[in-house]
């Protein structure tokens, strides 16, 4: 009997309308959360610097809603591997929100060390923000799964641009209720990601994780009667894990921790130069645009012409993004802007491409919950960054900060290098590529 489940190989979903629904449900939210997300970059450092009363603590906000991201992003991986997608992105950007009316009430109350707690709950929506791009990557074809990770990740574009830009009317709101003004896009942050969590509770169905494993389930079955049929044994996909794991790690690592040890300090650079929130805001709109608007060229280019090919690619744009933003003067906002832009492009190629080689290497047995714990990388790497990015700029200065991190993305090419020649995994269309 022939399978009415289209081989992955093809290229095609085994469930293209499941694929599509998974899809719109996922964009829809990832709207509303790049909004969420936007609202720590832009002022998190700045009300830090206010409240704690020193630049050399202006990283720590960032540090802790990093590693509020990486134990969200273990919860997370649990409870989609035990319950599917939905309910563990649902509760993610809940307790995200939970975070945002946190940092709102510790501004309110001139409260540090309520505002450090509520920081580091509020990273709970980071983590989930980037989580997501494994549900889209769920049922689709090895041969399209950068371009599905890439569709979910530029949804984030919209809120993530957006969100930046109403810092400062949204600081005018703040003042109007009696809040301090740089609280205020934390009051966009948690109507953001209370929508998100609902349009998620509401609508992924099916789940994209339970249903991927349902197929494979079928698939495993077919196989197992071909083989009693042929005699011929062979493991089942489910088992096998490819060689990605490891250099999708690494790459995932080092773009979060070059991005965001630049990103953290780059307000604080600003506003020491006189530059007001408004310029602040723009410079992290067009950085966080950077980071999510490329995103279908970057899938389309990873599925062509392979995963550690562009994942080399980023760390070359990484080292440019670091030489452009030490150059730069201090009251130059377009050169400041293009090295954020660069800095936003070059992790974009490094997410998309790193995403896609784990998702290839890991069994459906598994997968959530290892994701899991790879994003709890991402988030040590950004907590690493943010907390020593304001001391560096305190003793050293921004320009010495740019030139050692980009400098330091050069440690993803002779690794990826490696990695590649030892599988087999540079040319396009294989597994480890």
């Amino acid at each position: 009997m022939t399978s009415t489940v289209p081989s992955v190989e093809s290229g095609i979903s085994p469930r293209p309308e499941a694929q599509r629904r998974v899809l719109t449900v996922l964009v829809t939210s990832q709207v509303l959360s790049g909004a969420g997300l936007a609202a720590g970059i832009t002022v998190g450092a700045l009300l830090a610097q206010d409240m704690l009363g020193s630049t050399g603590l202006a990283g720590l906000p960032s540090a802790l809603f990093t590693a509020g991201s990486a134990l969200t992003a273990v919860a997370v991986g649990r409870l989609s591997q035990a319950r599917g997608r939905r309910p563990g992105l649902a509760a993610g950007y809940l307790t995200g929100a939970i975070g945002s009316a946190g940092v709102i009430a510790a501004a309110v109350a001139g409260n540090p060390v309520l505002l450090l707690v509520a920081l580091f709950v509020y990273g709970a929506g980071s983590a989930t923000n980037l989580q997501a791009r494994y549900a889209g990557a769920d049922l689709a074809a090895p041969a399209r799964r950068a371009r599905a990770v890439s569709t979910v990740l530029v949804a984030t574009t919209a809120g993530g641009v957006v969100g930046p830009n109403l810092a400062a009317p949204t600081g005018a709101l703040a003042r109007s209720l009696g809040i301090p003004a740089l609280a205020g896009p934390f009051l966009l942050s948690g109507t953001a990601y209370t929508l998100a969590a609902l349009v998620l509770a509401l609508w992924l169905r099916p789940d994209p994780l339970l249903l991927a494993r349902r197929l494979d389930g079928q698939r495993q079955a077919a196989a197992a009667t071909a083989a009693r049929t042929t005699g011929r044994v062979e493991p089942a996909p489910s088992e096998r894990r490819g060689p990605g794991l490891m250099p999708g790690a690494l790459t995932m690592i080092v773009t979060q921790l070059v991005m965001v040890s630049i990103m953290t300090m780059t307000p604080v650079h600003l506003r020491d130069h006189g530059h007001g929130t408004a310029a602040s805001g723009l410079v992290i709109a067009l950085h966080v645009g950077a980071m999510y608007l490329p995103s279908p060229l970057t899938g389309w280019l990873v599925d062509r012409y392979g995963r550690t090919a562009i994942a080399a690619v980023s760390g070359l744009t990484l080292l440019a993004a670091g030489i452009t933003a030490a150059a730069a003067p201090g009251d130059s906002v377009a050169l400041l802007a293009l090295a954020l832009v660069l800095l936003g492009l070059g992790w974009n190629l490094g997410l998309v491409s790193s995403t896609a080689m784990i998702t290839d290497a890991l069994p459906l047995a598994t997968r959530a919950r290892t994701q899991g714990m790879v994003d709890v990388s991402i988030a040590v790497a950004g907590a690493t960054g943010a907390l020593t990015s304001g001391a560096v700029v305190s003793a050293a200065g921004y320009p010495v900060l740019t030139l050692t991190a980009g400098a330091l993305s050069l440690a993803l090419l002779p690794a990826i290098a490696m990695t590649a020649s030892a599988a087999g995994a540079g040319a396009p269309g294989k597994r480890g590529r």
